[in-house]
């Protein structure tokens, strides 16, 4: 796990790093005016350029002054960003790249692009120098995106981890067992500095979250679904667990002993069902309304009945408080948790893991009624080119880790770009209304030849392959340029991440203007659990939270590495 952004005004890792900081070694606007000068997707005049690159005044916060840098670098490479590698042969994005570029990149094999993602190579190619514009873009996009923690070594998903009960681990996989035991410490640590014992999980999906808040950590949970079939699903799965725990101290486990009769140096054993607390958490079929805070927390599934359970923030002003968390929740809410929590007093706290930043809302119209997922905060809704389009919110989902992994390898897989690029220029020669349809339900494309895997996907799309030609000379002749594909979709790559911290960075602003303490941690390994930056905001100071979290997510990284399966458990 990498370092912490810091949760107040000081800092916790050196202040040389910050973009704007005192004794930073990277001048951000050179960085910016080399990488747009050279650069045929740039700003329109000199002018421009010059006021971009300009220190704004008055001094800034870091954190408004790398909102405003990103901004900057995402509007001259906008056309890069906003471009679909569909396109790459119907609008020759290649040719819209500077022939600097072009000619470093086309020479780089798959590794070396790896490289240039990860920041470890700066040649390209045998005897190939990147130009002086190509290393300004990739400084500056890995000097403005936040730190998202150490890769670690190992390249596949986490094994079964130990630190889980078995009873726990059943119907999870062991991805989301890792991140429901990081954001669970997480958690506790903000359940001892607040006092506060309640959480509500929103967007809950199957439970799996709440169970283990609730029987691992003893955690009062009330967790909130919109769909009923997962409410059920998770009913059902705590019922199984209940039953397996009856079992089991039946066939004579001791009973848990209080906390005040324990040693203190034993150390628990987490297999033993006595560890768990049999506290099963209450499950509403709910959704979050993200206009309206405090008693009108939860709406009723729609269709469906009124809520069948007590809405967890209704009561009075001055009644228990509660921790908000949300664990990947989808697009808007994300953004409704932290509205709720900046406008219901009775939210001590709350953990946001974001998702599917293309679902966010955008800027609406004067006159609409809604508030936008995006901007939250007054400073980045006052930057001009502030505004991301649904393309660039889609970017930022992307897996930059894998992908580099894939490119590490010179995987088979890094052909489905090139070859659904080339079947778009099929598609709309035969039928121009047809652009950009789907036809991501072509499984394990990689293993097909190109004429197997088109005439699947012009089926899908109601073409007939048999009329398209598919072995022609320019089909063979696009086929080839398969490095170039994959070397433009790795700049779009570069980017990504900086979308992501944009967005993030306007909801640490939002809360940052309103006064609360809050901090953007990378709680998960990103190579297997990619939205892996989680938002923490309290009410109390949070340096006894988040002081010592590396040294315990660090314990789950070493398991990662070497953990074994206990025998005779398994994932149900």
């Amino acid at each position: 796990m990498g370092p912490l952004w810091p949760a107040g005004g000081a800092s916790l890792w050196p202040r040389s790093s910050w973009v704007g900081g005192s004794g930073s070694r990277l001048d951000i606007a050179t960085l910016l005016y080399h990488g747009s000068v050279m650069s045929r997707v740039q700003v329109t005049s000199q002018r421009d350029i010059t006021a971009m690159a300009g220190a704004p005044r008055p001094p800034l916060h870091w954190e408004q002054q790398r909102a405003a840098n990103i901004v900057r670098l995402l509007s001259l490479y906008r056309p890069l960003l906003d471009s679909y590698i569909i396109d790459f042969f119907t609008e020759g994005l290649w040719a819209k790249l500077p022939p600097a570029w072009q000619a470093a990149l086309e020479v780089a094999d798959p590794p070396q692009l790896a490289a240039m993602l990860l920041g470890t190579g700066g040649t390209v190619g045998q005897g190939t120098v990147w130009p002086l514009s190509l290393l300004a873009f990739t400084a500056a996009t890995r000097a403005l995106s936040f730190p998202r923690g150490q890769l670690g070594v190992t390249p596949h998903p986490p094994c079964q981890s130990p630190h889980l009960h078995p009873l726990l681990r059943r119907h999870v996989k062991p991805k989301k067992q890792h991140e429901i035991r990081c954001l669970g410490k997480v958690l506790q640590r903000l359940s001892q500095a607040t006092g506060c014992d309640r959480v509500v999980d929103v967007g809950a999906g199957q439970g799996h979250l709440s169970r283990f808040l609730a029987f691992s950590l003893g955690l009062s949970v009330t967790a909130v679904e919109g769909d009923g079939r997962l409410v059920s699903l998770a009913e059902h799965f705590d019922q199984e667990l209940l039953r397996e725990l009856e079992k089991a101290q039946a066939r004579g486990y001791s009973r848990r002993l209080p906390p005040s009769q324990r040693h203190p140096n034993t150390t628990p054993d987490p297999t033993d069902p006595a560890s768990l607390c049999p506290r099963r958490p209450q499950h509403v079929a709910g959704w979050l309304d993200p206009q309206a805070p405090g008693q009108e927390f939860l709406l009723a599934p729609t269709p469906g009945p009124a809520l069948a359970a007590r809405n967890p923030l209704a009561g009075p002003v001055d009644s228990e408080q509660v921790l908000l968390t949300g664990l990947h929740a989808c697009g808007d809410l994300s953004v409704a948790l932290l509205r709720h929590f900046a406008h219901s007093p009775q939210v001590a706290a709350v953990t946001s893991a974001a998702c599917c930043y293309m679902k966010l809302s955008t800027c609406p119209e004067p006159t609409a009624p809604s508030l936008p997922g995006y901007p939250l905060s007054t400073w980045v809704a006052g930057l001009p080119g502030h505004t991301l389009s649904y393309r660039a919110r889609e970017a930022a989902c992307h897996a930059v880790e894998e992908y580099t992994e894939r490119l590490r390898r010179d995987s088979e897989c890094l052909r489905i770009h090139c070859y659904r690029a080339v079947l778009e220029t099929l598609i709309q020669a035969a039928d121009p209304s047809k652009k950009h349809l789907g036809v991501q339900t072509v499984k394990k494309a990689h293993t097909l030849s190109f004429p197997e895997y088109a005439r699947l996907g012009l089926t899908l799309v109601g073409l007939d392959s048999a009329a398209v030609p598919l072995d022609s000379e320019s089909v063979c002749a696009m086929l080839c340029q398969q490095h170039k594909v994959v070397a433009f979709f790795s700049l779009v790559l570069l980017l990504a991440p900086l979308v992501e911290t944009l967005i993030l960075l306007d909801r640490l602003l939002y809360l940052r203007e309103q006064g609360f303490q809050c901090a953007l941690v990378p709680l998960f390994n990103p190579r297997f659990s990619p939205r892996n930056l989680v938002l923490v905001a309290a009410r109390v100071p949070l340096d006894a939270v988040l002081s010592g979290l590396d040294k315990d997510i660090r314990e789950d990284e070493d398991t990662v590495r070497g953990g074994v399966e206990p025998s005779g458990q398994g994932q149900g």
